[in-house]
């Protein structure tokens, strides 16, 4: 069993940032790949980054060049890096982790990001 904790929400202006950590109960982390996925009102939930248990990161087109996930398994953490946000950007924003050994799937609660002037 996981359990994941969301941080780093909240209200922003358009080109701001801000970071999101996920933080994850267990001692196999590593062998999860963890996803960063965002749910607007009206809105589809979709998936916004996601990295792999080696390390390797894939993006939304829409994100691509403003937004860097990263892990830390030392710290069973994963990072959402948001640079340059916009209005669009506003979402709630849950973390996923999926278990590369036994597809087993986790959610976190959710944070809230509002990008507005």
């Amino acid at each position: 069993q996981v359990q994941l904790v969301e941080s780093g929400g909240g209200l922003v202006q358009p080109g701001g940032s801000l970071r999101l950590s996920c933080a994850a109960s267990g001692s196999i982390f590593h062998l999860y790949v963890v996803g960063w996925y965002r749910q607007a009102p009206g809105k589809q939930r979709e998936l916004v980054a996601r990295i792999s248990s080696g390390g390797s990161p894939n993006y939304l087109d829409s994100v691509k060049g403003r937004f860097t996930i990263s892990r830390d398994n030392a710290k069973n953490t994963v990072y959402l890096q948001m640079n340059s946000l916009k209005p669009e950007d506003t979402a709630v924003y849950y973390c996923n982790a999926n278990s590369v050994v036994t597809s087993h799937d986790y959610w976190g609660q959710g944070t809230q990001v509002t990008v507005s002037s």
